[in-house]
């Protein structure tokens, strides 16, 4: 692992010395976001030796995906949506000639404080896990959000966040499994079984596929394989669709959440253990979950390749995505104005001068 910085700057990190190197291999970065500390942190190698990082603030980010040139964010009370542009990547006027694209935000929907957790790009439409009101919504902007499903032991559509529903997988445009950490029909009912009633379920049958288990989320597709994190275990898991089991690939001893696979590599998110929490008292891995961070095994042989972890700054890790043929990425978020003189139209782009009002 690389020294402890003695400085203990914001982001501060070690990882394993190999790790700069494999994403310049695999011609990547990574993404993720952190609630607690209100940021989505890019990640990408400066060098074969060295990573950059990136923090960008946002109110309680959570969920996000990417797809293609487009970025959906869910926050405390909006969603986010975001273009990459390469052209002005070259230009941006504070480090020109540094980034090798851009993630620019271009549309803003204002939700209202449902507590979106997962969300996803389907066919021409956002889908969102919305956990206040246990049900998956569509989110367009002529309502809040559209309510679509609901488990089927839910009986209202109130805000009372009563089964948990937080993870989403897709298939073919569509949503397919769902996680959410108990079957309950009351409010915040699955806080009395939380470390054992979670569940997964197909919502085109609203069959259950598992039951029984520790805080399932970050179920990901890949290769035809469904996958997923069992926090309160630390166990990744491969699902037996239709045989309803699963088998365990790697047990991390810590809270994992956040998952994402790219070239047979997953790269899984870690997060502290929160303090004063009766219920992360009990867990087995309780006195080793004291530190954050990423996790990296190599799927085909469920070998542990190595881990980036956090000293400050980010306890709790939500979401983590890969964005691939992309080594030094840039997002700007709608706080800082510099967004705003960024200027895209079709076949053309320019860099607007906040003094003069000229672009180029």
């Amino acid at each position: 692992m690389q020294p402890t910085d003695p400085s203990l700057a914001p982001f501060s990190c070690r990882y394993s010395p190999q790790l700069p190197e494999l994403l310049m291999k695999l011609d990547c970065s990574i993404a993720l976001t952190t609630y607690q500390a209100g940021k989505l942190v890019l990640i990408s190698p400066a060098d074969e030796n060295r990573f950059t990082m990136l923090p960008r603030s946002f109110n309680k980010p959570m969920g996000f995906e990417v797809s293609g040139n487009r970025m959906i964010l869910a926050t405390r009370d909006e969603v986010l949506v975001f273009e990459n542009s390469e052209d002005l990547a070259v230009h941006y006027p504070n480090k020109p000639n540094t980034y090798d694209s851009l993630w620019l935000p271009r549309i803003t929907f204002h939700t209202g404080q449902v507590d979106i957790h997962d969300i996803a790009i389907g066919k021409d439409v956002i889908w969102a896990v919305n956990t206040s009101f246990s049900c998956l919504c569509q989110v367009n902007g002529s309502y809040n959000f559209i309510p679509v499903w609901k488990p089927p032991f839910i009986t209202e559509l109130v805000s009372e966040d009563r089964c948990h529903l937080n993870g989403l997988v897709m298939m073919d445009g569509m949503p397919k499994y769902v996680t959410m950490l108990g079957n309950t029909n009351t409010f915040q009912g699955w806080r009395n079984n939380i470390t054992q009633g979670g569940i997964l379920m197909d919502v085109t049958t609203n069959e259950i596929i598992l039951e029984n288990l520790p805080m399932p989320h970050s179920p990901t597709m890949y290769k035809g394989e469904l996958y997923l994190l069992l926090s309160a275990t630390g166990e990744i898991v491969k699902v037996n669709i239709p045989g309803k089991s699963y088998e365990v690939i790697r047990r991390l001893d810590g809270f994992c959440r956040g998952m994402d696979i790219f070239g047979d590599y997953m790269f899984v998110g870690m997060s502290k253990l929160r303090k004063n929490s009766s219920t992360f008292a009990k867990l087995s891995f309780a006195e080793k979950a004291n530190s954050s961070g990423i996790k990296i095994i190599h799927l085909p042989t469920g070998a542990f390749v190595g881990e980036l972890t956090y000293e400050t700054t980010v306890d709790e890790i939500y979401g983590l995505k890969i964005l691939a043929g992309t080594t030094r990425p840039n997002v700007l978020n709608t706080i800082n104005p510099i967004h705003k003189y960024a200027l895209a139209i079709p076949g053309d782009t320019f860099w607007a001068n906040p003094d003069t009002n000229e672009t180029k």
